[in-house]
């Protein structure tokens, strides 16, 4: 399934966030993570999630797609998915 997740999260807890996604997924850019990925991994990603977050203070919209959507950049892309292999 493809994936595209969202965050909002206290500062605290920022760095922590996008470390644990970039495990999993792709950063397009500032608090938004897309990418290919299993079942089993996407659901160690919400429970790693829940483990890093206050549930009460942050956000974390998870958006599961059938396929890869087609992007349209307007402006500068900040972490282009060409990179990937």
């Amino acid at each position: 399934m493809y994936v595209v997740i969202v965050y909002d999260v206290a500062v605290d807890r920022v760095n922590k966030v996008k470390k644990f996604l970039r495990q999993y997924l792709h950063w397009v850019q500032n608090s938004v993570f897309e990418g290919e990925i299993t079942l089993a991994e996407f659901e160690r990603i919400k429970a790693g999630i829940k483990e890093l977050i206050d549930e009460d203070e942050d956000s974390i919209v998870i958006y599961k797609l059938r396929s890869r959507p087609q992007r349209e950049i307007i402006g500068v892309e900040k972490n282009p998915l060409e990179d990937i292999l």
